[in-house]
């Protein structure tokens, strides 16, 4: 996405209510100016760079030279909101959210204090940044297990990192709109929605982005993030799931709504993918514990030739319906699903509905539990 600018700094009824209120709060008089002004103590020879972040990315917007005291002054133009970076020396990067109040920043080499006065939308992206840094931080250490466990080929190990991954990043996004639910309508709630799976979390972003517009009418970013989730739109949890109609492997015709009336499990999956591979022998144990209980899984393969679909079938001992037009990712069902990795799955009610996506090992297993047990 394009909007996704921002994504490496890395309920709705309240969200809605919060943001509404706050939309109506003055924030301040917009002049078109503002003051970027402070202090670096301890510093190295050279200036600070600020730059200014658009549609396009981070361009370089001026140099700005410390006085013998170490301390500066500029007066920033702008036309609306907008996300700034001012380096300090090329050793350390601050973040700047500005629009309608002045900033003033101290920092310390020696120390590595930081001290940010002004700018609630600033101080705002500040607590993005700090939280990102710590799930990075969370993201890092689990990388390390995982190279490890790759390394000594344990299979074992490495599905369980991979469950704790995607609980880390669920308790991530938890945490992050908890802190944007907080932001009171600040435009800086933009600088974390790249953190966010537009296709776990679209109520959640759809509203956040329709509350942002009535606030920053004109802000591009935000038109950016309105398209994209219109484009998504039709895929979103709650939605009719759309229509599959392929062949199976002796060549019938098969629809996705023959299976209305059950759970269905729409599992995106190839012969040639080793981590669909690796999910089909839990795929077959839920299957085998909930099928009697309203659960299918319709599985759509991504493959291109019919031996290596058929041959990962059998040796996979999957016994559910399969459907494949072997196109590979230019499959036609691919294209309606918006996929472009895989595994991926589309849980979908007895009604036909958009339940859950991207549900996979432990989060597979939770969902059935509490759908059946």
């Amino acid at each position: 996405m394009t909007t996704k600018l921002y994504q490496n700094w890395v309920v709705f009824l309240g969200l809605f209510s919060v943001l509404s209120i706050a939309c109506s709060e003055s924030g301040g008089e917009f002049t078109g100016q503002v003051e970027v002004s402070g202090q670096v103590k301890n510093a190295p020879d050279g200036v600070l760079v600020l730059s200014e972040y658009t549609q396009e990315g981070a361009s370089v917007l001026d140099t700005i030279a410390l006085d013998k005291n170490g301390k500066f002054s500029y007066k920033v133009g702008l036309e609306g909101p907008t996300f700034y970076d001012l380096n300090l020396f090329d050793e350390k990067t601050i973040r700047l959210a500005l629009y309608h109040e002045d900033v003033t920043v101290t920092y310390d080499f020696e120390s590595d204090a930081l001290e940010i006065l002004g700018s609630k939308d600033t101080q705002m992206l500040r607590k993005i940044d700090d939280l990102t840094m710590v799930y990075q931080e969370e993201i890092n250490s689990l990388n390390d297990e995982y190279y490890q466990a790759m390394g000594d080929r344990d299979q074992q190990a490495i599905r369980g990192i991979q469950e704790k991954a995607m609980e880390l990043e669920a308790n991530h996004a938890l945490r992050l709109k908890e802190v944007i639910n907080e932001m009171e309508g600040s435009f800086a709630a933009l600088a974390g929605l790249g953190m966010l799976n537009p296709r776990n979390d679209f109520s959640y972003l759809d509203s956040l982005v329709s509350v942002l517009a009535q606030r920053y009418p004109d802000m591009k970013m935000i038109s950016s993030w309105k398209q994209e989730l219109d484009e998504l739109r039709a895929l979103s949890i709650g939605q009719p799931a759309p229509e599959i109609e392929l062949p199976d492997p002796e060549g019938n015709l098969v629809k996705l709504s023959d299976l209305k009336g059950k759970y269905v499990l729409i599992d995106f999956w190839a012969g040639w993918c080793k981590p669909c591979r690796d999910e089909n022998p839990n795929v077959v144990r839920l299957y085998n514990k909930y099928k009697d209980n309203g659960f299918e899984v319709f599985g759509v393969s991504l493959d291109r030739t019919r031996d290596m679909w058929l041959k990962a079938i059998e040796e996979d001992g999957l016994e559910w319906t399969q459907v494949s037009d072997l196109k590979y990712f230019n499959s036609e069902a691919a294209a309606t699903y918006q996929i472009n990795a895989i595994p991926a799955t589309y849980m979908v009610d007895p009604e036909g509905n958009i339940l859950a996506k991207d549900l996979r090992g432990i989060t597979l297993e939770n969902k059935l539990a509490e759908l059946f047990d």
